[in-house]
Parts: C-alpha cells; sequence; structure tokens
C-alpha cells in the first residue's frame, strides 16, 4: 500500500498550459488531467509540501531551442502571446512555485531540484502532459537524482491512448509507482 508524507513531497505540474492542453490528447481529456493535478496540489500544500507548476517556453527569437537534427522534430514556428500562460484553474494554485522549462524534463536546466532540496522534499507526485515526454523525462530526471517518483496516471495524458499508455505500462513502472489519483490522496491523509 502506497503511502506519503505531505510534508515531503512535491506535486510537479508538467505542462498545463494553454498551447499544450488546446492539442488533442488522449486517454484522458484536458478537463480531467487539470481537475485530478488541481486536487493533487490542494492536498499536497495543505499537508505541508509544495506544488510547482512547470511550463515550456522559449525566446521569442527561438535562440535557447534544442536545434539538433533528429526524424521527427516538434512543431516550431510562432505561437500565440498565450501559448505557455498556465490554464486558469493551475494559474489559481496559491502559493505553487513556478518553474519554466526549455526542454521536456522539468529538472535539466532549472531551478526545480534545488528548490526540492532546500525545502526537505524527496518525493515527486507527477501530474501532466504529455505522459510519454515531459512526465516521462521528468520521471527519469527525478529517479537519476534520488526522488522517489509517484505518477498520478488519471493526472497525465499524451498524443495519444497508445502513447500514454505504453510510457505508463513499460517506462514508467521502471522509475516510478504508477497509481491513480485517488490512490495517491488516499496515500496523502495521515
Amino acid at each position: 500500500m502506497l503511502k506519503l508524507d505531505p510534508k515531503r513531497s512535491a506535486l510537479v505540474a508538467i505542462d498545463l498550459q494553454k498551447g499544450i492542453l488546446g492539442m488533442p490528447i488522449a486517454p484522458h481529456p484536458p478537463a480531467t488531467v487539470v481537475a485530478n493535478a488541481s486536487r493533487l496540489a490542494a492536498a499536497v500544500m495543505r499537508g505541508g509540501g509544495a506544488a510547482f507548476r512547470v511550463h515550456v517556453g522559449f525566446a521569442v527569437d527561438g535562440a535557447d531551442r534544442l536545434k539538433q537534427e533528429v526524424d521527427q522534430p516538434m512543431a516550431g514556428g510562432p505561437r500565440p502571446s498565450d501559448w505557455m500562460d498556465f490554464v486558469p484553474e493551475v494559474a489559481g494554485w496559491d502559493g505553487a512555485f513556478e518553474i519554466v522549462k526549455r526542454q521536456w524534463g522539468a529538472f535539466h536546466g532549472t531551478e526545480l531540484d534545488l528548490q526540492m532540496r532546500r525545502r526537505g522534499l524527496d518525493t515527486v507526485v507527477l501530474t501532466g502532459v504529455a505522459t510519454n515526454f515531459g512526465v516521462e523525462q521528468t520521471a527519469r530526471e527525478g529517479w537519476q537524482l534520488g526522488y522517489s517518483i509517484v505518477v498520478a496516471e488519471d493526472a497525465t495524458s499524451s498524443i495519444s491512448e497508445a502513447a500514454h499508455r505504453f510510457a505508463i505500462e513499460t517506462t514508467l513502472p521502471r522509475v516510478s509507482r504508477v497509481r491513480s489519483t485517488e490512490a495517491i490522496l488516499a496515500a496523502l491523509t495521515p
């Protein structure tokens, strides 16, 4: 049975921003992902832990984007001015910390690790989009840094149900514990 100390836990929400949630995602619709992430953020903060809302963004000129040649590059080009803004429900998380990342993972090149360690947090509860990109990469990075990782399956989603399922069933169980929002909420209750 999962048991978590909320005082040592951080909810890390990946890319719950207008530009990402405006794309088609599956299997969980954006409203479900955001609602479950919000419930988890409230529970962690109420218990004395911290919530980190992470979004991806780049300079207007794109100079800080990764530019290596790959077979399937991520979509680039101009984005609407509110593309990296958090959706209103996430923007309204009072007391949450904001992290800007420039790649898939939320630890590399950001203050996330520093802020967590200085607050005595050793457990990451992950939510967000996309399961097999930003969520998975953040789980891998956190695991390598020695954090205990818990992924909220129904507070994550991806570009397709197949991509989500592959990450949830194959990759993420190697670096985390995958649970439902309800199971995580129960584990955070003293």
